[in-house]
């Protein structure tokens, strides 16, 4: 159980002795960064808890198998809807909260990105969570703790998950034939699986972006914006942002000028979040790096 998930080796040890000693809880709170396998062990454990013959899964009962094909009908997972977690989610669950197990002996419920939950939808799903049928295990998925009513993280088990270390994350690539060329790509995954798995074959693209810093006092303006249009992609841009600090805080030790660059990269972090023009926001801060180190 667990073995194929990376990292948090303390959780998973916690997580076994709660099936040994049949002292799970109802509700559950996974909090940690975003790709380090919190979904991972909610599902591995949510098995176990449903699994009819052993202690943790047996992969041969009926509620092992239906759990792997996706066709369990006491296991559901709950997901956003578009940007939030809506009170209509949370009440239809709780329509189906009520009803008795149909081949298990429990329910499990997983409300992933958690934190994405409307103020409405989580002090609607507060009712739930004070009386629990003695059958159900709800498990609350997010990466940001603040973003919860106190109410609801009283009535959970809070679990918090640590970044996965740097070596136990090259290592992860090397068994799966990925040869990490800089580890300074490795911090810009802040400690994510997730994110390192999606970088499995752009790391020329980290290394371009090495380059443009390095060399950012010997091109002109022009050929800065014609690179970044090739260099900076949407999908990958915060990871791309954190290695790009990473390389900054590495020449701020020899030049102080590249200290004021760190802060510039940060305030680019948060115009897009706030959705300003992402074009414009690169730009926009590679036009003002340019002008700090000149």
């Amino acid at each position: 159980m667990f073995e194929s998930i990376v990292g948090n080796q303390n959780i998973k040890e916690q997580l076994k002795q709660a099936l040994q000693n049949n002292k799970t809880s109802h509700s559950y709170l996974f909090i940690g960064t975003e790709g380090i396998g919190k979904k991972q062990i909610a599902k591995e454990f949510s098995k176990a808890i449903l699994c009819s013959k052993t202690e943790f899964y047996c992969n041969t009962c009926k509620n092992c198998i239906e759990f792997d094909t996706q066709n369990s009908p006491d296991f559901q997972t709950i997901e956003p809807d578009g940007n939030t977690l809506k009170i209509e989610q949370i009440r239809e669950m709780q329509k189906k909260v009520v009803e008795k197990p149909i081949i298990a002996d429990k329910k499990v419920y997983i409300i992933d990105d958690a934190d994405k939950m409307t103020k409405e939808a989580q002090n609607c799903l507060l009712k739930t969570l004070e009386e629990p049928p003695e059958y159900v295990t709800i498990i609350l998925i997010g990466s940001n703790e603040n973003a919860f009513l106190s109410t609801i993280k009283s009535r959970c088990t809070i679990i918090h998950f640590q970044d996965i270390p740097d070596q136990e994350i090259k290592d992860f690539l090397i068994q799966r034939g990925i040869v990490v060329e800089d580890d300074r790509i490795l911090k810009a995954f802040g400690g994510s699986i997730g994110k390192a798995i999606l970088m499995q074959d752009k790391q020329s693209t980290y290394m371009q972006i090495y380059d443009l810093l390095v060399n950012l006092q010997n091109n002109d303006i022009i050929e800065i914006m014609k690179k970044s249009q090739s260099i900076f992609k949407k999908e990958q841009i915060d990871s791309m942002l954190q290695y790009m600090n990473v390389v900054l805080i590495e020449l701020a030790k020899s030049d102080y000028r590249y200290t004021q660059c760190i802060e510039i990269v940060e305030n680019t972090k948060k115009r897009l979040k706030s959705n300003a023009n992402y074009d414009m926001s690169i730009d926009n801060m590679l036009l003002q790096i340019k002008a700090e180190i000149g």
